[in-house]
């Protein structure tokens, strides 16, 4: 079982998961993170410090979002976006954000650029 990123982060990406990965499986998209779940080593280091409660067990299912789908996202878009291992300041609004429902509209399939 790897741990898995799901809608809650999109728009937010708090950073706080990466700096507690002690094997640096996050990679970072234009508004979201994924985890790479070939690197993952299902320390679960990562879920206590998520602030949006974005990031479950692969076999979770968490109300309000598909894990079945986020599974495939993360395993798909980890092989595409870069490594992040540092953290970062979250998106700007990600505060009032981190609750909204219906994000998987607003999620962009884009490598970070910049």
């Amino acid at each position: 079982m790897t741990y898995v990123v799901g809608e809650p982060c999109v728009k937010c990406k708090f950073t706080d998961c990466v700096k507690a990965c002690p094997v640096d499986a996050f990679h970072e998209g234009v508004n979201t993170l994924v985890i790479n779940p070939v690197t993952c080593i299902d320390c679960g280091a990562c879920l206590p410090v998520c602030p949006t409660a974005a990031i479950v067990a692969g076999t979770d299912n968490p109300s309000g979002w598909d894990i079945a789908e986020w599974k495939e996202y993360n395993a798909f878009y980890a092989t595409k976006w870069p490594v992040i291992d540092e953290s970062k300041e979250p998106m700007e609004g990600a505060e009032d954000l981190k609750t909204a429902p219906g994000k998987l509209r607003d999620f962009d399939p884009n490598p970070f650029a910049g």
